[in-house]
């Protein structure tokens, strides 16, 4: 018996041993910077750098296969830290946008096709029809994009059946943006300039027909506008955010008032 302990002993000191020397031997070595880049992401594990969450942006940034600037809601202040982990240069930054609802068709300017009292999301709307709104284009207003928002930072207004984006508080992941069925939700610059609140490419009499406040394509902001900041590409206003100087011509004259 006594014979018996010892050598289940001996064996278990043995193998023991041989796990141990093998743990350090197939070990795979982690790169401790990996870590610290992780640890200063916002932690949103949101996607907009094109990694499945931020601790595969980290590794992927520490290997040099993504660039320090590539978590937007991060920002500058945390590429810059990024760049300091990884002894990097932090290459010049893209200009900050945020999400911008390119829809003024609530629900006293749309016509609706039909009353719609199914799943209140806005994808599950559109598979009856193409959704109950009048105009292909507009927003449904059931507020998945609000619901698909990590930073809080769309909430929806029950009264008129939109959302409301604080741009503040946006971070431009585009996560709202990919989640509308309908695209009428845009990443847009933070610089002050006008902005075309509509998405319908639809002509103009079909527009008039559909909702009060749609662009009709009437090309007066076009002939208006003393830069030659606005064109129009299949019946909607397009206005060049390089060019525009922001001096509201283009505002004031718009007889659909779908430019602000």
């Amino acid at each position: 018996m006594f014979e018996a302990t010892l050598t289940l002993a001996g064996l278990g000191l043995l193998f023991g041993g041989v796990l141990a020397l093998a743990s350090k031997k197939l070990a795979v070595k982690v790169d401790p910077r990996i870590e610290s880049v992780n640890h200063c992401l916002p932690g949103a594990n949101c996607g907009a750098c094109g990694y499945g969450g931020c601790f595969q942006f980290a590794e992927a940034a520490t290997r040099g296969e993504a660039p320090v600037s590539a978590c937007i809601p991060g920002g500058c202040e945390v590429s810059q830290e990024v760049a300091e982990i990884l002894g990097l240069g932090l290459e010049e930054q893209a200009e900050r946008r945020a999400a911008a609802l390119l829809c003024l068709g609530d629900r006293d300017k749309t016509r609706v096709k039909f009353d719609y009292d199914g799943v209140q999301d806005c994808k599950a709307a559109v598979l009856f029809d193409g959704g109950f709104k009048a105009c292909p284009f507009a927003c449904v207003g059931l507020g998945t994009c609000a619901r698909s928002c990590p930073f809080d930072a769309i909430r929806m207004d029950d009264k008129k059946g939109l959302p409301l984006i604080d741009r503040g508080k946006c971070t431009g992941c585009g996560i709202c943006a990919r989640e509308c069925p309908k695209d009428v939700i845009a990443l847009t610059s933070l610089k002050e300039s006008p902005t075309v609140l509509c998405n319908s490419t639809a002509k103009g009499k079909e527009v008039r027909a559909q909702c009060d406040i749609g662009c009709i394509g009437c090309g007066i902001c076009v002939k208006k506008c003393p830069e030659e900041a606005i064109t129009m590409e299949k019946n909607l206003a397009l206005i060049d955010k390089e060019k525009c100087t922001n001096c509201g011509i283009c505002v004031e004259k718009c007889p659909r008032d779908c430019i602000l």
